[in-house]
């Protein structure tokens, strides 16, 4: 029973995480720099702040990051090359459009970010633990990729009109590159939380609830992301010339555009408070654990297809790429039950 409410809690989040685009969408006049970076500070300062302050008092944050200074260097170490893929997939949303730039992205990173931190933690891959989490992740990926592959399968049933209308700047292979990169990159953000493990330690020593104690990790990690993503920005502003952008806008232009950026924000760190609460009712050094990381892409790989289909990303795609696709969707809930059957 606490592993199904562990996976609500987790699928949620998911849900917030896979509709954070939308809003973006209802964003106007501005460029991709300064919307991006706006809900960034929305998604990478603000509500990992308010979500570690759930956690402990500001008083007990300090102590938790003076106590292991390393270990807190080191997660934002990873969240500087998690920025990177941060940043990449919002560039591989806009080449490939939500579903099969979040399929090809989240695959990457399932992958990665599930098996090197079992790793890093002493898991014997050839174990019984071991074997199961290489079956659940193979499926994952198996699923994953039955998902892009109905993904290509639309790219070539559509006309180039249609592709357009979707998705105003596709473009497939310049988009598959940047989603693989960042798929590898976002991976740093599930290596900053195994890095920051003394830290969740330390929260829960220091009062915090188990539901709660990995937002101060997770503060960490977010931090060092907005700093990669801030100089692009800023780099971005000047070669653009739209630094004075936002300062310009009108006054409705402004409110609206801050209310969705917060939105969006709030939707995107939702995937990660849900995450950390819903590994809190997993038993810690069992499969279901380990595999959490990869539940979560799995999850942001179905429910980000379901808005493709709301948004009519797959309208002309043809039956055959719409069968793989709840194909791959149907591969990738099984990949969630593996781990409870061994």
């Amino acid at each position: 029973m606490n592993t199904i409410f562990g996976l609500l809690i987790i699928a949620v989040g998911s849900m917030g995480q896979s509709s954070s685009y939308v809003p973006i969408n209802k964003i106007k006049e501005w460029s991709w720099e300064n919307f991006w970076l706006t809900q960034g500070i929305f998604a990478w300062l603000i509500f990992p702040l308010l979500g570690a302050l759930i956690s402990n008092t500001p008083a007990e944050l300090i102590e938790i990051y003076t106590l292991h200074p390393s270990a807190a260097w080191q997660t934002i170490g990873y969240g500087v090359l998690w920025g990177v893929g941060g940043l990449t997939f919002g560039l591989s949303m806009r080449f490939l459009g939500i579903a099969l730039g979040q399929s090809v992205a989240l695959g990457t990173c399932a992958a990665f970010g599930t098996l090197i931190p079992a790793m890093l933690t002493g898991t014997d891959l050839f174990s019984p633990k071991g074997l199961t989490l290489l079956l659940a992740v193979a499926v994952a990926l198996a699923g994953i990729a039955i998902v892009g592959y109905a993904g290509s399968l639309r790219s070539k049933n559509m006309t180039e009109e249609e592709r357009r209308k979707a998705i105003k700047d596709f473009a497939l292979k310049k988009g598959l590159l940047i989603a693989l990169l960042s798929g590898v990159m976002s991976a740093c953000f599930s290596l900053g939380l195994t890095a920051g493990i003394p830290l969740k330690e330390a929260a829960i020593a220091t009062g915090a609830m188990e539901l709660f104690a990995q937002n101060p990790v997770t503060l960490l990690v977010t931090v060092g992301g907005f700093i990669t993503n801030l100089v692009y920005c800023l780099y971005m502003n000047r070669k653009n010339k739209t630094g004075g952008e936002i300062r310009r806008s009108s006054k409705a232009v402004l409110t609206n555009n801050l209310l969705f950026c917060a939105l969006a924000g709030l939707l995107w760190y939702s995937q990660f408070f849900g995450l950390g609460m819903g590994q809190s009712f997993f038993e810690p050094d069992s499969v279901m654990m380990a595999f959490s990381w990869s539940i979560l892409m799995s999850l942001n790989v179905i429910f980000s297809n379901v808005w493709g289909i709301i948004l009519k990303e797959w309208k002309g795609a043809g039956t055959k790429a719409v069968t793989f696709l709840a194909l791959g969707m149907a591969v990738l809930i099984i990949s969630l039950i593996i781990p409870n059957l061994f």
